[in-house]
C-alpha cells in the first residue's frame, strides 16, 4: 500500500465552515498525513490548524495547493458556489478529492468539474453518506433476492422545515434522489410542480438560495419520477407548520412488502413484509434492519456522520489504489443534482422532460 497520502483540507469560516465534519475525518485514517488546511477566514484558519494537528495553514486553497501538493484535498465547504472552482483547481494538480454534497450549483457547473476530473485522471467522492450504509445494502439485497417483490414505487420527503420548498430540494432533495438511483437506476423522465403560496412559480417568485445554493423558487414542490421497468418515484416538500422533519426519508414499495429508511451511516430502516402495505389489515409488524439483516440485532456501533466520512474516505483511498470509481462519485453526485434540476425544467417547460437534460444551465435563469 503507497502513502502515507497527503492530505490538504479546504474550508470557510461563515462561508459553509467544514462541512459535517469532512475535515475531522483524516484524523480517523491510517496512512495519511495531514500536512495543510486553507481558509479565507483568519480565525477560522487558526482554529483549524489546530484541531487537525498543527498542520500548516493558508489563506488562499491556491496557493497551498501549489505549494503542498497533496494527492487528496478535502473539499469541506458546504456552500456551493465555489465548489466548482475549488475540484478544477485541486484536479489541476493532481488531486483526488472528497466534496461535500450537494455537487454544485449547475449542470455546466458539473460537467467542468467531471471533464476536468477526468483529464487529470483523479477521482471525486461525493459525501452522500447514506449510499456506503451497510443497512444499505441490506435493503439492495431484500430488492435483488426478490423480497420485496418487484419495486412499484418510491417516495421521497424532504426536512420541510424552514427551508421546505426550493433550499430543502437542493440541499435535503440530493440524499433522496441518491438513495433512489441507488435502488431503481436513472431517472428517465420528471414531471413537477412548484407552487408559491398555492400559485405556480415564476419569474418574480425566484430568490438566491441559502449556503450558496444559487437560483431556487417555491414553498411547495411536488415532482415524479420515472425510472426503468415501470417504477415511478416522487419527492415532495412544502414548508410545514407542524413536524417538520418527522417525514424526511424514502419509502420503498414492492409487490410483496415496504422498506422505510431515513439517512446516515446506520440510518433507521425497517421492513414491513406485507403485499397489501397496510399493516393494520395484515396485523403484520415492522421488522427493524440492521446491518447484519432484517430482525437482527446491529452488530455495529452507531457513529453517526463521522463513521460515514470515514467509509467514504476509505473508500476513496481503495479507489485510488484499484483505480475505480468511488462508490459515491461524480457521476452520481451529477446525476443526483440533474433529478433536482428537472424539477424546475419541467416547472419551466409545464410538461414532463426526458433526462439527461439537454439544457446545462440552471432552467430558473430561463424563466
Amino acid at each position: 500500500m503507497p502513502g502515507p497520502y497527503r492530505v490538504a483540507v479546504i474550508g470557510r469560516t461563515g462561508k459553509g465552515n467544514y462541512g459535517h465534519g469532512l475535515d475531522m475525518v483524516w484524523k480517523a485514517i491510517d496512512n495519511v498525513e495531514i500536512v495543510a488546511v486553507a481558509d479565507e477566514n483568519e480565525k477560522g484558519r487558526a482554529a483549524a490548524a489546530q484541531r487537525l494537528g498543527g498542520c500548516r495553514a493558508y489563506a488562499d486553497y491556491r496557493q497551498m495547493l501549489a505549494k503542498e501538493r497533496p494527492q487528496i484535498v478535502g473539499v469541506a465547504d458546504r456552500w456551493l458556489d465555489g465548489h466548482r472552482d475549488m475540484v478544477i483547481v485541486c484536479a489541476n494538480w493532481g488531486a483526488s478529492i472528497l466534496l461535500e454534497k450537494p455537487m454544485c450549483r449547475t449542470l455546466s457547473e458539473a460537467d467542468e468539474m467531471i471533464r476536468t476530473c477526468e483529464t487529470h485522471h483523479v477521482k471525486l467522492a461525493i459525501a452522500h453518506q447514506t449510499r456506503y450504509s451497510p443497512r444499505l445494502r441490506v435493503i439492495s439485497n431484500l430488492i435483488a433476492e426478490g423480497r420485496l417483490g418487484d419495486l412499484v414505487e418510491l417516495r421521497g420527503r424532504g426536512k420541510e422545515d424552514s427551508r421546505g420548498g426550493g433550499q430543502d430540494l437542493m440541499v435535503l432533495g440530493t440524499h433522496i434522489m441518491d438513495l433512489m438511483r441507488f435502488l431503481a437506476g436513472d431517472a428517465r423522465w420528471c414531471h413537477a410542480r412548484v407552487l408559491q403560496g398555492g400559485k405556480p412559480v415564476t419569474k418574480a417568485d425566484v430568490r438566491e438560495g441559502g449556503e450558496g445554493a444559487g437560483p431556487i423558487a417555491g414553498d411547495s414542490i411536488h415532482a415524479t419520477y420515472g425510472f426503468g421497468h415501470g417504477v415511478v418515484g416522487t419527492f415532495g416538500t412544502l414548508k410545514a407548520r407542524h413536524d417538520v422533519g418527522s417525514r424526511f426519508g424514502l419509502q420503498v414499495f414492492g409487490t410483496k412488502g415496504v422498506v422505510q429508511l431515513t439517512t446516515g451511516s446506520l440510518p433507521a430502516a425497517y421492513f414491513l413484509d406485507d403485499p397489501s402495505w397496510f399493516p393494520g389489515r395484515s396485523r403484520k409488524a415492522w421488522q427493524e434492519i440492521s446491518s447484519a439483516g432484517v430482525g437482527q440485532p446491529e452488530p455495529l456501533r452507531d457513529g453517526g456522520l463521522s463513521q460515514g466520512n470515514v467509509w467514504i474516505a476509505k473508500d476513496l483511498i481503495e479507489a485510488i489504489e484499484k483505480d475505480r470509481q468511488p462508490l459515491g462519485n461524480m457521476y452520481d453526485g451529477r446525476a443526483a443534482l440533474e433529478m433536482i434540476l428537472a424539477v424546475y425544467e419541467s416547472h419551466r417547460t409545464r410538461g414532463p422532460v426526458e433526462l439527461p437534460l439537454r439544457i446545462r444551465q440552471h432552467p430558473l435563469s430561463l424563466l
